[in-house]
């Protein structure tokens, strides 16, 4: 695997693992009261988002092994262009139900890439 699609993954994986570090013990209330908890677990599903638009561009067959990666980029452009009309609910579902999985996804490849070095 080469070193930048290993950098796309790492990034992805870290990001995740953040965001998942900042909602750790919250509630779905908690994350609708907190306008700083928001920003900062939004902002890790952006990075995600853009580390996968990298890592497509550069690595398609890397990225297709990340699930529902087409859909975790169109997340990111919500976000990023959509902001004034970003559903929390949908947010916090994103957060506790997919990032764990895009996270492992993330971390496998990047153990894989490191035996294949």
């Amino acid at each position: 695997m080469r070193l930048e699609s290993k950098k796309y993954l790492y990034d992805i994986a870290h990001a995740a693992a953040s965001a998942m570090e900042f909602i750790g013990g919250k509630s779905f209330p908690d994350y609708t009261s907190d306008a700083m908890l928001r920003s900062a677990a939004e902002r890790q599903l952006e990075i995600v988002g853009e580390a996968l638009v990298q890592l497509s561009r550069t690595d398609a067959a890397t990225a297709s092994k990340i699930s529902e990666h087409q859909r975790i980029i169109a997340f990111r452009n919500i976000l990023i262009h959509g902001y004034a009309q970003i559903d929390h609910r949908i947010v916090w579902n994103v957060l506790e139900l997919k990032l764990p999985i895009v996270r492992r996804e993330a971390e496998a490849l990047l153990s894989v890439g490191e035996q294949s070095s």
